[in-house]
């Protein structure tokens, strides 16, 4: 996974693809956090997760990359939880935020229906139109 170069970036052949299409500080971000991380815990998916959780706390996933939130937190209840919860994760989707920010991002990425849409339902759309978005730009 990511190691930062002396300069302090990512390298980018080491980013998960999400990440290679985003904005410097959200790779930059994960890549402190993971780098952290694996000299905390070692290589592998704890170190992951927390890099992502760290991600998840200034960037939501919008289609098949990261963009900055409009406020800093937890993006979902298990993200707020911490480690040992097992919650439902919303998958990079800023659960948290407002159901007009919601809808704002569901029609970035054209989602059908989602006028007549609750605030949990959006979370789901938006969570699988980054997923559908994500498979298409890795293929």
């Amino acid at each position: 996974m990511p190691k930062t170069t002396k300069s302090g970036k990512p390298k980018q052949d080491e980013l998960p693809s999400t990440l290679q299409r985003s904005p410097a500080e959200a790779q930059r971000t994960f890549a402190k956090a993971h780098d952290s991380a694996v000299e905390e815990y070692g290589e592998g998916e704890r170190a992951n997760r927390t890099a992502y959780a760290a991600l998840k706390h200034s960037f939501e996933k919008v289609g098949d990359h990261w963009e900055p939130k409009d406020e800093k937190g937890p993006s979902d209840q298990q993200a707020k939880g911490g480690r040992g919860t097992n919650r439902k994760t919303a998958g990079g989707v800023d659960a948290n935020a407002s159901k007009s920010h919601l809808y704002e991002v569901a029609k970035k990425l054209d989602v059908p229906g989602r006028s007549s849409m609750t605030k949990d339902q959006l979370v789901e759309a938006i969570q699988k139109a980054n997923e559908r978005q994500t498979r298409k730009s890795r293929s």
